[in-house]
């Protein structure tokens, strides 16, 4: 992971419903250039996967334990949705 890329990932401020907290990350778009090819879908080019946690953080992404990858969303590839269970 380069320096300069991992200091301009942006984290959103977190929030929640009944059953989970949320964020999503917004990675630089020249990170997403460095990404491996094998994170990406291969039904839909240019999107990512959802990834594990292994390698959503092998590409810089820094937080807490228990958050999951839940979600992508085409249009904007270079933002990551996470959630983790609210404990009841």
């Amino acid at each position: 992971m380069i320096a300069w890329a991992q200091n301009r990932i942006h984290y959103s401020d977190r929030y929640s419903d009944d059953f989970y907290e949320y964020r999503h990350v917004i990675l630089p778009r020249p990170l997403l250039k460095m990404v491996p090819r094998s994170y990406f879908s291969d039904s839909t080019p240019g999107v990512l996967r959802l990834l594990s946690e292994d390698e959503w953080r092998s590409i810089g992404i820094t937080q807490s334990p228990g958050w999951v990858h839940y979600e992508v969303h085409a249009p904007e590839p270079h933002v990551l949705l996470f959630r983790r269970e609210i404990p009841q």
